[in-house]
């Protein structure tokens, strides 16, 4: 676990790199980079999150939910490691048994020298379950869209 440090990213997963200019300036980093490690990113983005703790911190594990009437799924993770700089925040998770994906994803909030707030979201993963393999490009599509709506929740915290 960690390699959503490095790139490039393992082999025979699926990768997946998203980055949108979310602001300007140091209010707006800091408001971004609190709401992304404080879970408010993925509570924006429609998801019940249950964590051991109350910001992501390293070995945290986290329930994200999901569900729509009587269909509910449970995506859990542990957080792997965390960036605490200046000027860059953020976590990675990891997928623990379970979930329907395998792999880690990164969310990362960064101040650029010239104000710029941008935030990118990195991930490898691959068909983790039975109903995730059968559903093919089904699963890149739902992690597409839910990418974008962890960018547009951290776009909105930043305004």
């Amino acid at each position: 676990m960690g390699a959503s440090r490095d790139v490039p990213f393992p082999a025979g997963y699926h990768h997946l790199i998203e980055q949108k200019v979310i602001g300007y300036g140091a209010d707006a980093f800091d408001a971004a980079a609190t709401h992304l490690c404080a879970w408010g990113m993925h509570c924006d983005a429609g998801l019940d999150v249950r964590a051991d703790a109350p910001t992501a911190s390293p070995g945290t594990s986290v329930e994200l939910r999901w569900g729509i009437g009587p269909v509910r799924l449970t995506f859990s993770c542990r957080v792997v490691y965390v960036l605490d700089e200046p000027r860059r925040k953020g976590f990675a998770y990891g997928t623990l048994p379970g979930h329907p994906e395998r792999g880690e994803e990164s969310f990362v909030v960064e101040q650029r020298p010239d104000g710029t707030v941008l935030a990118t979201i990195s991930a490898f993963s691959k068909p983790g379950r039975w109903f995730t393999r059968l559903g093919g490009p089904a699963g890149r599509v739902v992690q597409r869209v839910m990418t974008r709506k962890y960018l547009e929740a951290l776009a909105e915290a930043a305004r």
